[in-house]
């Protein structure tokens, strides 16, 4: 009891410095704070955008997991057009300045960085040199995650990013969601915060654009393609006409309004489709846009830059008066939606029943992680997981034979039947002919990682090289490091880089 009494006397003691030293001890054991940086190249407009990210451990147990509390935007830079040399190439060189001059602006250095995500968006996927640029970020100590959106994943991640997934969840409606960009228009049917259906199609503000000349040299495809639907001569002359960007302008905003109402598409419809059409198992409530195309529809710009996004918009508004009867939503961001906020950065360590035969594969960088998403409590159906598994993975323009990560929660008994059926499902998938050349990864929420592992290789004789990883949880757009094995105790560290949605 004396030493008790010591103590709070003790206690009473102690300076305000000394009990904020102890505090900031404790804040630095549970919380990590972040600086990330999100970069979207995309076929109209680049910009990027600086964040701290504040993460808290888990309370549960023992676990090492950590969530994402708090994001605070720190910079936000200028939009800029994506410059394009003549040959039709992203120009490398500019785009490296203006990230540069970025940084400068905010007062930051690379170093000061400790995670981000580069997104290639739209046409600029098409050029040729896209891939270089990619690279130039993926070199940054791995500590980026690089990624070229496809149509689908582009459509998913304007839903998430404009925020209409997250009002859809709070009103508890289904909304519909369409990002009109600068190449390409995106539609996503959300339910209650949940994406159940996406869609893309040629039609943007940026097919037709005038050069630093001011004549309108930039004629794409699409934008040819709608000018000879019109009967109208593809040229830079023709263009020069006010009045035929407006009949443009008025035939892609009912190519526009027939994708988001569900008309039946008319041949130059069809032509401009970029995927299969949006499935229509629920109804909309309402209707949010994003996009560059949205700064007009919402009148947060007025100002023209050299393209046809103004007029494009003003015409679909007008449609919208007469073709929509339900409320139209303005989200939280429009032309930034696509660009990675921030890039969430977990960690978590493994459980000890891990199955890595050959420790040279570790360690890896930035796998895509193809999240399956299936309830796995009752009888396992070999073909739909396996079927599962590739559409999660076309989504994310992934071919089952690339390097990837499979990630599922396992739910219910470890019998060695059920073990079977999904070590079949993922061998039908990703090793149909039983070999591999990439490494597969399999990260498991549940305690089978060991036996799935051996089950795969000792009695599928799955040829090619296995890394199967229990304890770990991840979801959709996660990207993972995996570290080398730290034995004892026998683990191996994960790093989760979440694309991540304010």
């Amino acid at each position: 009891m004396p030493h008790d009494l010591d103590f709070d006397h003790e206690h009473e003691k102690m300076s305000e410095a000394d009990r904020a030293a102890i505090a900031r001890i404790i804040w630095e054991q549970e919380t990590v704070e972040l600086r990330t940086v999100g970069i979207d190249i995309g076929s109209s407009t680049s910009h990027l955008l600086f964040a701290r990210v504040t993460l808290k451990r888990l309370s549960e147990g023992l676990s090492s997991r950590f969530v994402v509390v708090e994001r605070e935007v720190l910079w936000r830079s200028p939009i800029m057009l994506t410059p394009f040399l003549a040959d039709g190439s992203i120009d490398a060189h500019a785009l490296s300045h203006f990230i540069h001059d970025a940084y400068h602006d905010a007062a930051l250095r690379r170093s000061d960085i400790d995670s981000g995500a580069v997104i290639l968006t739209g046409e600029a996927i098409k050029r040729h040199n896209a891939r270089a640029i990619d690279e130039i970020f993926a070199a940054e100590s791995g500590k980026f995650v690089c990624a070229t959106a496809g149509h689908k994943l582009e459509s998913i991640l304007a839903a998430h990013g404009s925020g209409a997934s997250a009002l859809a969840r709070r009103r508890n409606e289904c909304g519909l969601h369409v990002d009109v960009g600068g190449g390409t228009t995106k539609l996503a049917l959300i339910d209650r915060g949940e994406i159940i259906s996406v869609a893309a199609f040629a039609v943007g503000g940026r097919l037709l654009a005038q050069d630093n000349k001011g004549a309108w040299t930039r004629i794409d495809d699409s934008a040819q393609r709608v000018a000879a639907d019109l009967g109208i001569l593809a040229s830079p002359a023709s263009f020069a006409s006010e009045a035929v960007r407006m009949a443009m302008a008025q035939r892609m905003a009912t190519l526009v309004l027939d994708q988001m109402t569900g008309t039946s598409l008319d041949a130059l419809g069809q032509a401009l489709a970029l995927t299969a059409p949006l499935s229509r198992s629920v109804a909309p409530d309402f209707i949010t846009f994003s996009g560059g195309v949205a700064e007009y529809i919402f009148q947060r710009e007025s100002a023209s830059h050299g393209d046809i996004a103004q007029l494009l918009a003003a015409a679909i508004v007008k449609q919208i008066k007469t073709r929509i009867t339900i409320p139209v939503i303005e989200p939280l961001e429009r032309i930034r939606a696509t660009v990675i906020g921030a890039s969430q950065f977990t960690v978590q360590v493994s459980g000890k029943t891990i199955y890595v035969p050959d420790m040279t594969v570790l360690p890896v960088h930035n796998v895509p992680v193809v999240h399956l998403g299936l309830d796995l409590s009752g009888t396992l159906d070999v073909d739909l997981i396996a079927a599962t598994m590739a559409s999660k993975a076309e989504v994310l323009n992934l071919t089952p034979d690339a390097r990837l990560a499979i990630a599922f929660t396992w739910d219910g008994e470890p019998e060695h039947a059920r073990l079977l059926a999904m070590a079949r499902a993922i061998m039908q998938f990703a090793a149909p002919s039983g070999k591999r050349e990439e490494t597969l990864f399999l990260m498991i929420d549940g305690d089978v990682a060991a036996s799935l592992g051996r089950i795969l290789q000792h009695e599928l004789h799955l040829a090619g090289k296995i890394v199967s990883i229990d304890g770990i949880v991840l979801r959709e757009l996660d990207f993972v490091d995996v570290g080398e094995l730290l034995d004892p105790p026998g683990v191996v560290p994960v790093v989760i880089k979440s694309l991540l949605f304010s």
